[in-house]
């Protein structure tokens, strides 16, 4: 092995451990990581600049942008509002109602922005009906991440992961992925049920004030919200379309979001362009730079051939090695430099003898997004509800999110297993 793979190696692996130590904001452990790589000559700069993925930096910008106005609208606030009212303000019905809202939300938008507008909902709800917002919280942490894994767009790792292999079109994520993800919101919140509630009644003098609310209030601008659902469908439907048009998905979210602000008007400009997570945006620059050393000193081959040699080739055992590698990784670390990691990985398995790359690939999203339910620190969605509690006076430990997410997190996982096996390698 070179002194330039050991040194790619040396500040991998320091970057890394920086950024799971939280000591340090992970974007700028990152981004000095990435400068590090170029700084030492380890990646010269034009080549840092190719292995950045626009496409993903692109279609992550373009959907914050049109999310944040769609916000504005209320209109998220209305369809939480009028869902607990429907089921006549019961708590328990009321978990379900937020749970799909939360799953649904974060299948088209991301998982922070998904628990952002859940959340102060949920306390709204909460004190009117006088009980712990707890087991909503919970509930919405894990539905946040699993819903993310149903589409291309849901969750960083799908996006990182549809980018990099052009055949996993945004159909092909939604009909490979959903179908599982259906069955895991069922059998999640069956199981939230069963663990909650006992916790979840009230007398129905409380209930009659869910019902009292009226949604419509919530609705500040309808004119805004028509011209934002209609582009927001029409992004999808683009998103549905790309590869037959010829149009990459970063594209269409660009377009979609900057039509948006034309028909909005100038106001929300820089309002919504204050709201993308720049953050995450340079982050994953430093990010794509950090992985660029590993992969142009041959360190991310040298691991595949391992994990060949581990596997035998064998696409059973490779799949499910990248499952169960993937979920406990990625509830302990963030998944988004892990799947930064694993990318090359698997497209370098792909050239030394695993013929079939797909199982790997929807093994890789499952285990990532999932996984991230599994402890309290497993994607950015858990620290962000968590956060929100602290601020109203409810601690989310570590411990009393384990001992709920790890074992709900298994299971999803375990389901993912059968699903995998059943559909791709019986």
């Amino acid at each position: 092995m070179s002194n330039e793979a050991l040194l790619a190696i040396g500040i991998f692996i320091v970057t890394y451990g920086l950024i799971i130590s939280e000591k340090i904001h992970r974007t700028i452990v990152a981004m000095l990581g990435g400068g590090l790589i170029v700084l030492f000559g380890i990646v010269g700069q034009d080549t840092a600049l190719e292995h950045i993925d626009f496409n993903t930096l692109g279609l992550l910008t373009g959907m914050m942008i049109i999310v944040s106005i769609t916000a504005e609208t209320g209109v998220f606030k209305y369809v939480a509002i009028w869902s607990a009212k429907k089921v006549k303000g019961k708590p328990l019905y009321i978990l379900v109602a937020l749970s799909v809202i939360t799953a649904f939300g974060s299948a088209f938008l991301d998982n922070v922005t998904t628990v952002l507008l859940m959340v102060p909902i949920t306390f709204s709800i909460t004190r009117q009906l006088n009980i712990s917002p707890m087991p909503f919280l919970i509930s919405e942490i894990l539905m946040s991440n699993i819903g993310g894994t149903a589409t291309m767009i849901g969750d960083p790792p799908n996006i990182m992961i549809g980018s990099a292999v052009h055949t996993l079109t945004f159909g092909k994520f939604i009909t490979n992925l959903t179908p599982i993800i259906l069955i895991i919101v069922i059998i999640t919140i069956l199981l939230l049920i069963a663990i909650y509630r006992k916790q979840l009644k009230v007398d129905d003098s409380v209930r009659q004030r869910i019902v009292e609310l009226n949604e419509k209030d919530e609705i500040n601008n309808p004119a805004l919200m028509i011209k934002s659902l209609s582009i927001m469908l029409l992004t999808i439907i683009g998103f549905f379309l790309h590869q037959i048009i010829g149009v990459e998905s970063a594209t269409i979210a660009l377009l979609g979001a900057f039509l948006l602000l034309l028909l909005s008007g100038e106001s929300y400009l820089e309002k919504s362009l204050a709201k993308v997570e720049w953050t995450t945006i340079f982050f994953f620059v430093g990010l794509f730079v950090l992985v660029s050393g590993l992969e142009e000193t041959g360190v991310i081959k040298q691991i595949a051939s391992f994990v060949i040699k581990l596997t035998g080739g064998n696409e059973i055992a490779s799949s499910f090695l990248v499952l169960w590698f993937s979920s406990i990784a990625s509830a302990f670390v963030d998944n988004i430099p892990f799947v930064a990691t694993m990318i090359p990985l698997i497209q370098q398995m792909g050239t030394l003898g695993v013929h079939d790359l797909e199982p790997l690939w929807w093994s890789l999203s499952l285990g990532a997004c999932l996984g991230g339910n599994g402890t309290l620190i497993g994607a950015s969605a858990n620290l962000i509800v968590a956060g929100l509690a602290g601020k109203e006076g409810y601690n989310i430990s570590f411990v009393k999110y384990f001992l709920i997410g790890f074992p709900l997190m298994l299971v999803s996982i375990v389901i993912s297993m059968v699903y995998i096996y059943l559909r791709y390698l019986l």
